[in-house]
Parts: C-alpha cells; structure tokens; sequence
C-alpha cells in the first residue's frame, strides 16, 4: 500500500481539522473529569522520571505551596487518547491501592502545538522495578508477600469497578516511602462491556487490547477477549518478576513476535522461582493457569496462605509515631477496603490537597501518605494489538 500526497490546501485543512480535534476532546475531558485545573503559570516543571508509549513524566512542584507531584504529558494524536483513557478511568476510581489524578491542565507545547498534563500524586519509592534494582535486582519472598497483597487489594478494588488495568507489570506499580503500593499506568486499562457487578459475570469485550507481550494472557495474545482473568495472569507474572529480577519467560526471546506466538498457542507457562516457597509455587499455579476459567479471583488469592493475614502477621502498616517528614506528606481518598486493618486515618487540611482537588468525590475520608512517584513503562516492549492466531 502506498502514500499518496494530498494538494497543499487539503493537508493543511487535515492538519487543521485534526489539531483542533485534540483541543476540543482535551477541553471536553477536563469539563468531564472535574479536576482541578493547574495553569503553568502556578506550577513548574521539573526532571524527567519516566517516559513510555504513552507520554512523559516529569516531577513538578506547586508555585504555591512547594509541594511535589509528578505531570504526564502527550501531545500526539495516539498518545493523547491513551492519556485521555487514563484520565478518565482514574477520574472513576477512588481507593489507596490506586494512584490518584490530582489535576490536570491544556497548554501549548514548545513547537506550537498544544499538549494535555495530567497531574498526579508522586510516589517517593517509584516502581517496584526501580525498588528491586536498587537492592540487588531480586526482592525477598516476604517482602514479596506484602507487595503482592496490596497489589491484589488494587485489582480486587478495579475489578469490583468493572475495570482491568491490561498492563500490570512491574514497572506499573508503586512504592510510597512508608511501603504503601498504588497501581498506576491506566493507558491501556478497559471497562468491561457488559459488566454485571460484584455477583455477576463479566462479558467479553470486543474492544482493541493492549498491554506488554511478556506479562500478557495468552487468551488476549490470541485476540479472544478480555476479562478480569487476564489481569490475574499478569499478577502472577508480576511475581515472578519481583523474584528473579527478570521478566516472566526469563531471557529466551529476542524477537517479540516469537513470543507473542509461544505465549498465545503453547502449553507452556513462564519458569517458577526456583527458590520459592511451596506456598507461593502454589499461588503462582492458581494465577498462571493456561485456561482463563481456572484462574483464582482476586478476593479467591486474597484468601491463599502465601499472601493472606495469618501467614503475613507483619503486613499492617504502622503510620510513623513522629511528625510528617516535610510539608509534602498528604493524601486525600477514601478507603475501598473497610477490613483492612488501617484504622489510622484521620482529616487533613493541606494547603497543597486544597489547591489540587482530586478527581470526583475525594475529600472525604483523608489519610496522612509518605512522599510518594510515579513513573511510566520504558522498556523495549511497547503496546501491540493482539492478532496471534493459533
């Protein structure tokens, strides 16, 4: 298939045409979203600390009350619907275990062009794949234990929402300075179609999936749909990411589409940890089943020894006995999960919270946080749409 150039006159009016569609779908979602609008003149931007297929992220600070966040940027079509898709699902979402929108602002770019900001709470630790690099590469199965019970109590609370995040990895979740953990990176998130609730099933969505090869259900490789199952398989290949330090599937594939179709059309799982537990080769059994159906729920695994309270007595977080460390510790969100056990909450009125309301009915409950980052996917393998056939 080849290109052909349209007249002078005809790719000046697409070009126009279609800037002026990103500005007003851009407008629009900040109308929808209700979040506070941060104008450059009242914040600045500072270094970068992620980028993806989806936009960069750079940290930012409050003109006004010093206090840190984290912006992400796009101002490409593609990427500004992705940016779009995040906004708009985190704008729904309301639970500790998920990153929170704290604003968002529409200015022009440095070309000329226009570009969305996202503002969103920064999380001091970063990513579970940053935490593990800087300890060796590997984290320790208790440890592991913690992190994956706050990560299931994230999932639990997007599919109680109807929601799959389809890109859980590593690089996608964070790590708060006091070890609290938040999923972050809703560019390629879904809400299901069809959706019945909590006792209902949830149908199929004959909507476009995306999401990391190697951390990806082999049912959505091969382009049969998506459900809350798919996420489960990308937990599980989360843990085995967190244990050896590698990613599921170890180092064998240089071409992605090789393992796009061994993943998709083989019987095969990724290699277990060798090191684990019984315990948690069990819990990693219950997630990386072949057959979608087979596969625990994520209020099933809360439940499983390797993570649940009795095997994990340490895991109840103790909020720090001293003062807030600087003026940057605030949070404001309601908890999603009464039984807990975080029973340390109480009201806050932060100069910095005031300024950037978060998204939807947030200033409820408040709950003092640690620093916290946020940062997006950056590796080599990027968001595919799935066409493998068996």
């Amino acid at each position: 298939m080849g290109w052909v150039l349209a007249p002078d006159s005809e790719l000046k009016r697409q070009i126009y045409t279609s800037h002026f569609s990103i500005i007003e779908r851009a407008e629009k979602m900040a109308r929808d979203c209700q979040c506070a609008t941060l104008h450059s003149d009242e914040w600045v931007q500072g270094k970068l600390v992620g980028s993806g297929s989806f936009g960069n992220v750079h940290l930012a600070m409050s003109k006004a009350t010093g206090g840190l966040f984290v912006v992400k940027s796009s101002q490409s079509e593609a990427r500004l619907e992705a940016l779009e898709n995040e906004a708009r699902i985190l704008q729904s979402l309301n639970s500790r275990y998920i990153v929170r929108c704290i604003g968002m602002d529409f200015t022009s770019g440095s070309n000329g062009g226009h570009k969305l900001n996202v503002f969103m709470e920064y999380m001091a630790g970063g990513s579970l794949s940053d935490v593990a690099e800087k300890f060796g590469g590997v984290l320790e199965e208790r440890v592991i234990k913690l992190y994956t019970r706050e990560i299931l109590l994230g999932i639990k609370y997007l599919h109680e929402n109807g929601i799959v995040h389809c890109d859980l990895k590593s690089k996608n979740v964070l790590l708060g300075s006091s070890g609290d953990i938040k999923l972050a990176d809703f560019g390629c998130a879904k809400r299901l179609q069809g959706f019945m609730g909590n006792r209902g099933l949830a149908a199929r969505s004959g909507q476009s999936m995306g999401g990391t090869p190697l951390w990806t259900a082999p049912e959505v490789l091969r382009n049969e749909g998506l459900d809350f199952a798919s996420d489960i398989w990308s937990l599980g290949c989360t843990v085995i990411e967190m244990a050896t330090g590698r990613p599921p599937w170890g180092d064998e594939f240089f071409n992605p589409m090789a393992a796009i179709l061994k993943i998709a059309c083989s019987d095969e799982t990724p290699q277990f940890p060798t090191q684990f537990s019984k315990e948690g080769l069990d819990f990693l059994a219950k997630c990386l089943d072949r057959e979608p159906e087979r596969r625990w729920r994520a209020e099933e695994l809360l439940n499983h020894p390797f993570v649940s309270r009795n095997s994990t007595r340490t895991h109840t977080r103790q909020e720090p006995a001293c003062s807030p460390a600087s003026i940057f510790d605030f949070g404001i969100y309601d908890s999603d999960d009464s039984k807990s056990g975080n029973a340390d909450e109480f009201r806050s009125k932060n100069a910095f919270s005031r300024s950037l309301c978060c998204c939807g009915e947030r200033n409820k409950t408040v709950r003092r946080e640690q620093t916290e980052s946020e940062s997006a996917s950056s590796e080599i393998w990027i968001t595919v749409r799935s066409h493998a056939t068996c």
